[in-house]
């Protein structure tokens, strides 16, 4: 993730100085600023290309904690020796079915919020894709007009 998040920060600034090295090596204004425009179309490609790779990445993640909610879920021995140290004030007795009973609960209720995270990150996600790929298609369009 490192690695990935160095490339997408230093390639654009790495690709704009070799630009400008360029240009200042070529005086050609016309073909400079056909060279700039191209430059922009790649860099917009690549910024929106990422996008759509994290945001797919995004919704495959999503979709594995939508298929199988995986979070900590407290033991049932832990679980019961918190309840055992509340009720030292208040002495109620509470039998094992119902400890048992509020304890499956507590998880369901763990895996419906990790359920409902999911749905919600899926919406956030979807907007990575659905934004920046209309944009990606009209600049790929763009770029196969100005090589023809």
């Amino acid at each position: 993730m490192f690695v990935f998040g160095l490339l997408t920060t230093i390639l654009p600034a790495v690709i704009v100085i070799f630009a400008i090295a360029y240009i200042a090596k070529n005086k050609n204004k016309e073909d400079d600023e056909t060279m700039i425009r191209h430059l922009y179309t790649y860099l917009v490609l690549f910024a929106t290309l990422m996008m759509v790779i994290g945001g797919g990445i995004s919704i495959f993640m999503v979709t594995a904690d939508l298929v199988s909610p995986s979070g900590y879920y407290q033991s049932f021995s832990d679980y019961e020796m918190m309840r055992e140290s509340e009720k030292v004030g208040g002495n109620t007795q509470i039998s094992e079915e119902e400890l048992r009973a509020d304890y499956e609960q507590l998880v369901e209720d763990e895996k419906a919020r990790i359920r409902e995270n999911a749905k919600n990150q899926m919406i956030k996600s979807l907007g990575f894709i659905v934004i920046p790929l209309p944009i990606f298609i009209y600049f790929n369009r763009l770029r196969r007009k100005h090589i023809e």
